[in-house]
C-alpha cells in the first residue's frame, strides 16, 4: 500500500469513529483522546489529517451527505418509474439512518447546531443537492397523479418523520428497516392524489431556515 493510500486509510478510519463516537456520546462528550483511542492513534496524531474536532465533525457530516447523494444519484440513473424511484429512494434514506455503520447522517441530524457557522455552507450545499433530487422525484408523482400538496412543504414534512426514524428505531425491536421504508410508502402515498401543478407549487411557502 502506498504512504497516500494508507494517509487516506487512516483519515477514513478516523472519521468513521469519530462518527460512531460523536453518535454514541455526542459531539461535546467526545474528547479527542476517545478518537485517539479508537482509531489507535497516538494522541496528537489525529492532527496531521484534522486541526481540530470541529474539523472532523464537519467531515464526518460531509462523509455522510457524499456518501447518501451518491447513492440516490445512481437510483436516477436506472431508468425507473416514479413510484419505483421513490420506493428505492425512501429505502436508501432509511438505510442511511439505521443501516450497520451508517452514524454519519444522525450525527448531522442531532449535531448539527454543535457545527460552526463557517463550516456550514458546504454541507448546506450537499443537502440542497440531495433534497433536489427528491423534489425531482415528488415533482413526477404530482405530474403522474400519485402525489398531492406542494413539492417543498411535503418533503419539509416528509423529511421531518423519516429523520425521527433514527430517535425511536432499536435493531432487537419488531420492525426491520425494510418493513419502515414499505410502511413508509404505505403511508405518504395513500392518499387519493388530486393533481397539483407545477406552478402552482411553486408558489408554496419559502422555508424558513434551520
Amino acid at each position: 500500500m502506498s504512504a497516500k493510500a494508507d494517509d487516506a486509510g487512516r483519515r477514513g478510519q478516523l472519521v468513521r469513529e469519530s462518527a460512531r463516537l460523536f453518535r454514541e456520546k455526542g459531539y461535546d462528550a467526545t474528547s479527542v483522546r476517545d478518537i485517539a483511542a479508537a482509531t489507535g492513534l497516538q494522541s496528537g496524531s489525529w492532527v496531521y489529517h484534522f486541526k481540530t474536532k470541529q474539523d472532523i465533525l464537519a467531515a464526518v457530516m460531509e462523509e455522510g451527505l457524499q456518501r447518501a447523494l451518491g447513492r440516490i444519484e445512481a437510483i436516477g440513473r436506472e431508468g425507473l418509474t416514479p413510484r419505483h424511484r421513490f420506493r428505492a429512494l425512501l429505502r436508501t434514506h432509511i438505510d442511511t439512518l439505521l443501516g450497520p455503520g451508517q452514524d454519519f447522517i444522525p450525527v448531522l441530524l442531532y449535531e448539527w447546531r454543535s457545527l460552526e457557522p463557517a463550516a456550514r455552507p458546504r454541507i448546506v450545499e450537499l443537502q440542497r443537492r440531495y433534497e433536489a433530487v427528491w423534489d425531482e422525484v415528488i415533482g413526477q408523482l404530482q405530474d403522474s397523479g400519485e402525489w398531492a400538496g406542494p413539492t417543498r412543504l411535503d418533503r419539509l414534512l416528509m423529511f421531518g418523520a423519516l429523520n425521527w426514524i433514527a430517535h425511536w428505531y432499536r435493531p432487537d425491536g419488531p420492525l426491520d428497516p425494510a418493513t419502515i421504508a414499505a410502511e413508509a410508502e404505505r403511508f405518504m402515498l395513500r392518499a387519493p392524489a388530486r393533481r397539483t401543478s407545477r406552478s402552482a407549487a411553486s408558489r408554496e411557502p419559502k422555508s424558513s431556515g434551520r
